[in-house]
């Protein structure tokens, strides 16, 4: 099943669906694994696992400092499209690659999208490659039946978002605000307009993300979006005060 119907066989039971984030390999993949059973308790519909990444340009400090330190730890790309395949095999949820195209450019992009399809993922995330430079990337996804994420943001003209729009397969990431995760979104009238320019261009899933971090912002989004991304909050809630904290975030964010 792909991306876009599994989205829309969910939507027949929830108005909203939660999209996760995980480090692959931080603090280490065993915390991962127990994150994910967290994730899949409280009835998370997807999640990107992130291939850690030397200069992880639109992430804020918090992920930037995990990829550091997942890096350190001597995290692999081996070793995550393994932590994939477990992850796809083992949970309800789909799984998502996000990371940076260098990850893609050593490989090479058709032993990217095989590994990435023999790993369960059913989609990616590459927010530094433009789409101008994306066709063999995608065409090689579209035969193998993998959904390339595109990003819509606030500072995207309407030009560009119909050149994004054009591209998009799967769902869209609708970046709510300007800058780097991490940091608090105030959702007003400007991401609703930002959501509604954006589906003017597209008609796959809208999943909204960067700075997502409580019921109250989800409720917000319910009827406007089709999906709410949580990354940063369900990182920093894992810092403090690990599983339990985790748990509770979650079962309060789906209430």
């Amino acid at each position: 099943m792909g991306l876009e119907a599994f989205i829309a066989e969910r939507k027949q039971d929830k108005d909203l669906l939660v999209m996760a984030h995980v480090v692959c390999g931080y603090p280490s993949f065993e915390d991962n694994l127990q994150e994910l059973e967290i994730m899949a308790e409280a009835g998370v519909d997807l999640v990107e696992l992130q291939f850690p990444f030397s200069e992880p340009s639109a992430d804020g400090p918090l992920f930037v400092r995990a990829n550091e330190q997942s890096l350190k730890a001597g995290t692999t790309v081996d070793q995550c499209f393994e932590f994939m395949k477990l992850a796809s095999e083992r949970f309800p949820f789909k799984v998502l690659m996000m990371g940076y195209y260098n990850t893609v450019f050593k490989m090479g992009e058709d032993v990217f999208v095989r590994r990435l399809k023999e790993a369960g993922g059913v989609g990616y995330i590459l927010p530094d490659l433009p789409v101008e430079e994306s066709a063999n990337l995608h065409q090689l996804s579209a035969d193998a039946g993998i959904e390339p994420i595109i990003l819509m943001t606030p500072t995207s003209s309407d030009k560009r978002l119909a050149q994004l729009g054009a591209a998009s397969r799967g769902m869209v990431y609708v970046v709510a605000r300007k800058g780097v995760t991490g940091s608090k979104t105030n959702m007003g009238d400007d991401v609703v307009a930002l959501i509604d320019r954006c589906r003017q261009h597209t008609n796959v899933p809208m999943g909204v993300g960067f700075g997502i971090t409580s019921k109250a912002d989800m409720d917000f989004l319910r009827g406007s979006a089709d999906l709410a991304i949580v990354g940063t909050a369900a990182l920093k809630t894992w810092e403090e005060s690990g599983a339990e904290g985790l748990r509770r975030f979650f079962a309060e964010l789906l209430a």
